[in-house]
């Protein structure tokens, strides 16, 4: 795919993963444009201030509950990737026809437009608590995925395409637990639900490196997975603060011990690749099913989970990816 010739609009391009993948496409694909939407005003203009401010990038104001600016945000473009949601599993649960109406309705509100608007491919950012939800966002998420998926049918002949990308949580994004335990460590106690507690881990780089190669492979219908490491929470929390105690504070409402990537079900139309398997549309002939000739079906019973992953986060490699947020932290107590 040559990004050069490409219009791209990225919903929620003010949020954590938004910045990033916005970055890397101006450093490294160079789009003819580029198109941050998004609800906040004050947020749009600190990333100007930041030095957002190519001239290949525009900003437009709007939600995704209004489906008439998405129509009008998404003239011209080829390619969209929809990052828009409320994520908050707390707040979600509080406030579930909120949660509804942005990351459902949202989500169709996007479909629509992209339909109206001949956009080539629509990739959308999905969650591992997607499977086999116990939360209502990860209920949200799940019907945003089969929304994406089966609105290829949609499509007919145009030349739209849907897929979606799940992946796990993403180090310090909003909301993450790692810039919670380096504020926490000052008091000498992290505060922990479950010391059993498992996750998957990425960064927010690998997440964007992996949502840029799904839109150059995806053919529409699939789901996306990459193969990531788990971590045990403990251990993140002995790395960032080694000489703290532990309040455990049980499970919260709509939280699991371990995370699920694939459930035994999917499995059973999930494709293995080197390094990510493709979740192919179940009952559904039209395309995204190509995967086959390149990739190997999982056994029965397959699941990848958080707790029976084979890969691991070694401590140094936690570390690792820690020290970001270390040296941000620092930079903070000073100024």
């Amino acid at each position: 795919m040559d990004w050069t010739q490409q219009v791209v609009l990225v919903t929620g391009g003010t949020g954590s993963f938004g910045k990033q993948f916005i970055e890397i496409m101006l450093n490294e694909y160079h789009p003819c444009k580029l198109i941050v939407f998004s609800r906040d005003e004050l947020k749009q203009h600190e990333m100007r201030v930041a030095g957002f401010d190519h001239p290949s990038l525009r900003y437009f104001l709007g939600d995704v509950r209004d489906v008439e600016r998405l129509r009008r945000a998404m003239h011209g473009v080829d390619i969209v990737v929809h990052a828009a949601a409320l994520k908050q599993v707390p707040a979600c649960e509080y406030n579930p026809m909120e949660a509804i109406k942005t990351n459902i309705l949202g989500s169709s509100n996007v479909i629509e437009a992209a339909l109206d608007a001949g956009v080539k491919k629509v990739l959308a950012l999905s969650t591992d608590k997607a499977v086999n939800p116990v939360n209502l966002y990860g209920a949200t998420k799940l019907a945003a995925e089969k929304l994406f998926v089966q609105s290829n049918a949609y499509a007919g002949g145009m030349a739209t395409r849907f897929s979606c990308v799940r992946y796990g949580n993403v180090v310090g994004s909003r909301g993450s637990v790692v810039p919670i335990f380096i504020r926490q460590r000052a008091n000498g106690k992290l505060t922990i639900t479950d010391e059993r507690m498992t996750r998957f881990w990425l960064t927010l780089e690998q997440g964007v490196r992996f949502v840029v190669r799904c839109i150059e492979q995806m053919t529409g219908g699939e789901v996306f997975v990459p193969k990531i490491p788990s971590t045990r929470i403990v251990d993140l929390a002995k790395v960032i603060a080694p000489n703290a105690g532990f309040d455990v504070v049980g499970i919260r409402p709509g939280e699991k011990l371990h995370e699920v990537l694939i459930s035994e079900d999917e499995a059973r139309t999930t494709l293995e690749l080197e390094d990510m398997f493709v979740v192919q549309p179940s009952g559904s002939l039209w395309f995204g099913r190509g995967w086959q000739e390149i990739g190997r079906s999982l056994e029965a019973g397959y699941r990848y989970a958080s707790d029976t992953n084979p890969e691991w986060l070694s401590i140094e490699q936690i570390r690792a990816i820690v020290a970001p947020f270390e040296a941000e932290n620092l930079q903070e107590t000073i100024g």
